[in-house]
């Protein structure tokens, strides 16, 4: 192996073929460039040539750094070697729900803003609501199987008629449509009264009084959020905005 003295300079072997440029090598180059160093960019561009690379420097994967001589390895051991985070894909974290309801507060605003030339009206606080829900069952109905499975675990209705697994990112989703709408109060208010009660219920009584450790399907059914606070916000927005609905009839109207 040639080695380079320079300790400002590093060399990246990484795939680049015709069909497959492997990403982890683009973000450990830039990683690289953005840490100040220049990069001896060494191409692998067939599959024999990165088996016998592999072999050769007795790796299982690639990319592969060398700094100064010494093997860094790929793109995680790049950042630790930099000092920086490397995230767990097994950790819980709740940054998605987070994420998700700061995006729709930014929709709600933009879209008042766009109907009353003001982003702060009592329609915006509705539109987040609804936002909220219709994104959370978007999320829900990419992998409803998987959704339903960890749906499983703690819902109380869902444990003793497992259909409504299934049934809740529908009734979740329709729910939220006609909220942000302003239409068929009589239909969303209820659906939404009946599916946000039973969750609060169910996450109050799996978390607080079972202290269960559980993930929260809030997401959908791979996500790593812990079933908690933000879970039975979620449920508790949606009480909310149905007896919101329900003691002021026209609730939705305000602003037009």
């Amino acid at each position: 192996m040639t080695t380079i003295a320079d300790p400002r300079r590093a060399t990246l072997y990484r795939m680049v073929m015709d069909k497959h440029v492997c990403p982890y090598g683009l973000k450990a180059k830039d990683l690289l460039q953005r840490q100040g160093y220049t990069v001896d960019d060494r191409w692998l561009t067939t599959r024999e040539e990165t088996d016998a690379f592999k072999v050769e420097n007795g790796v299982k994967t690639t990319p592969q750094t060398f700094i100064g001589g010494e093997r860094i390895g790929g793109y995680d051991d790049v950042r630790r070697h930099f000092g920086k985070a490397v995230a767990d894909p097994k950790a819980t974290t709740y940054k998605p729900v987070a994420a998700l309801f700061a995006v729709t507060a930014l929709m709600a605003l933009a879209a008042s803003h766009a109907a009353y030339g003001t982003p702060f009206t009592l329609r915006a606080g509705e539109w987040f609501i609804g936002f909220s829900m219709t994104v959370l069952a978007l999320l829900k109905l990419q992998n409803i199987e998987s959704f339903a499975t960890m749906f499983l675990n703690y819902d109380l209705l869902a444990k003793r008629w497992v259909r409504y697994s299934y049934i809740y990112p529908f009734a979740e989703g329709l729910a939220g449509v006609l909220m942000i709408a302003g239409v068929l109060t009589w239909l969303s208010a209820p659906v939404a009264l009946f599916i946000g009660t039973v969750g609060a219920v169910s996450v109050f009584k799996a978390v607080y009084l079972d202290k269960r450790e559980l993930k929260c399907a809030c997401v959908g059914g791979s996500s790593n959020v812990p079933l908690g606070f933000l879970s039975l916000t979620e449920n508790l927005m949606m009480i909310v905005m149905a007896v919101w609905m329900a003691v002021s009839p026209a609730a939705l109207t305000i602003g037009h």
